[in-house]
């Protein structure tokens, strides 16, 4: 047999063999049984909005949405907050802390070279497999029993990712951090929005209690009229209590809106992590009109503009990978480590060409009977991404739904505003009509007076609905994602 053949044969041989070790390797694997089934994700026909529902107003919110309202002390109390809430520096830990995993998975699976120095005093025993080097005989080089051994040199190791169970968990690692942040940013969101409610809230408060108080100067000089007569006899004293009656119940309606407005305050200083004295007084502004819009469709749309949506559809990905590590945990594993160095009983000849030591040791990890334990990982896997399959399910028809129910009562709102202005002109012109009787000497000063308190009583209803609506207008902005945009949704695969 020629040289070139006995070289092709004894390849061929070393090549089968490779091939029937890798054989038999697999072959000798724990086997799959616990995979299971993945959920099926919910169905994009699902994600969209009643044909019902249509605002005035097209578009989608900013990411900076709250400064359409062009209000300095709402961009000043929402800057704050984002920068110092509690909840705020408690998002962002958690976004540091998955940043750190992400790293200390990566490491895992990289080179690994480490610096080895030892010093090692020992007996050595004369039964065990040094015992020659426990008799003293010089002539031999041998002075035990004891001996001081030295290690110095470099060790490394390295796993070999030849399924991707170390891709996986480095995948499953970001899919998390992902997710941490789209939560950091569903925390922003969360947090602009509540305080853009108390501030609204407060302004709204505002303007309710300048309102009473004009009608508590009606009531209040409705009172001494009132009051004057019956001191005369020219009326009953059921006059008297009557206007007493009613000056009371606008003097309970301002102690109530006071009340409501340390509310609204005491919980926007806690929003905004300031302290007692902290919070600046926020100065009155008029009520900004209503800029709410909804989106022309919903569907995927609604998953990259959400926060909280991306967040889960991160956790589902995340727990895809690990199903994929946990499969991958079945196969063996090939790592190699070696070490560079010198070893030597006695100190003085540690660091000589004969002390040099060199280790190659390639290894081979085979999972043949574990008790189950691949098994149960997997099947623990696998249970935990369907659950958070239906989680992310659920999520999207919350969201959806919030969307839907707060566009419809926007829309309410703004049908009942609409008619509460008429009704406000209304009432304006019969107070128009009593003072100018009044101005024309054919009616007295009280009954023009007097004739201000429906007017005022629908202004208040008025300032009401504008509140309510302004306070919907800011949840559909939560609702549509507050302009929150990620770079696109991530495409669900159950592996």
């Amino acid at each position: 047999m020629t040289r070139h053949k006995r070289s092709h044969v004894r390849t061929f041989c070393t090549d089968g063999a490779l091939a029937a070790l890798l054989s038999c390797a697999l072959a000798g694997c724990a086997l799959i049984h616990e995979n299971g089934t993945p959920y099926a994700q919910i169905e994009p026909e699902q994600i969209r909005l009643a044909d019902d529902i249509h605002l005035a107003r097209e578009g989608w919110p900013s990411a900076r949405w709250w400064t359409s309202f062009g209000d300095p002390q709402l961009d000043a109390l929402i800057e704050r907050a984002l920068a110092d809430a509690p909840t705020i520096v408690i998002a962002r830990t958690r976004v540091a802390q998955a940043k750190s995993d992400v790293e200390l998975v990566k490491a895992g699976s990289n080179l690994q070279v480490i610096a080895l120095g030892t010093l090692d005093r020992e007996h050595v025993s004369a039964n065990g497999f040094l015992g020659p080097f426990a008799r003293n005989e010089p002539a031999l080089g041998l002075d035990g029993p004891w001996y001081t051994e030295g290690i110095v040199g470099l060790g490394a190791s390295l796993d070999i990712d030849i399924w991707g169970k170390q891709r996986a968990q480095v995948a499953a690692s970001l899919g998390v951090h992902n997710a941490r942040l789209a939560e950091a940013s569903a925390v922003e969101l969360e947090i602009s929005t509540d305080v853009a409610q108390l501030y609204y809230g407060i302004q709204t408060t505002y303007q309710l209690i300048d309102l009473l108080e004009q009608s508590q100067q009606v009531a209040a000089f409705a009172m001494e009229t009132h009051t004057a007569r019956a001191a005369r006899g020219l009326e009953s004293r059921t006059r008297v209590e009557e206007a007493r009656a009613q000056q009371m119940a606008v003097q309970r309606q301002i102690v109530a809106a006071q009340g409501q407005l340390k509310q609204f305050r005491e919980s926007l200083r806690a929003l905004v992590g300031a302290g007692p004295s902290g919070l600046h007084d926020i100065e009155p502004v008029p009520l900004p009109r209503s800029r709410a819009s909804l989106p022309a469709t919903l569907s995927y749309e609604l998953l990259a503009r959400r926060p909280d949506l991306q967040a889960m559809r991160w956790y589902v990905e995340s727990s895809f990978d690990r199903i994929d590590a946990a499969k991958a945990a079945f196969y063996p594993s090939f790592d190699i480590k070696a070490f560079f160095g010198f070893d030597a009983l006695h100190l003085a000849d540690l660091f000589t060409h004969a002390s040099q030591q060199i280790n190659l040791i390639p290894g081979l990890t085979l999972p043949i009977f574990d008790g189950g334990r691949l098994n149960a990982n997997l099947g623990g896997a696998r249970t935990a991404s369907n659950t958070l399959i239906e989680q992310y399910n659920q999520a999207v028809l919350n969201a959806v739904r919030d969307v839907a129910s707060t566009g419809s009562r926007l829309q309410d709102l703004d049908a009942e505003t609409q008619l509460q202005a008429q009704k406000v002109l209304a009432v304006a012109f019969a107070r128009d009509s009593t003072e100018a009787h009044y101005q024309r000497g054919l009616a007295s000063r009280l009954s023009a007076l007097e004739a201000r308190q429906p007017l005022i009583a629908e202004q208040v209803a008025l300032v009401s609905l504008d509140g309510q609506r302004l306070s919907q207008e800011i949840a559909l902005a939560k609702a549509l994602g507050g302009g929150y945009r990620a770079d696109s949704p991530v495409e669900l695969k159950p592996r």
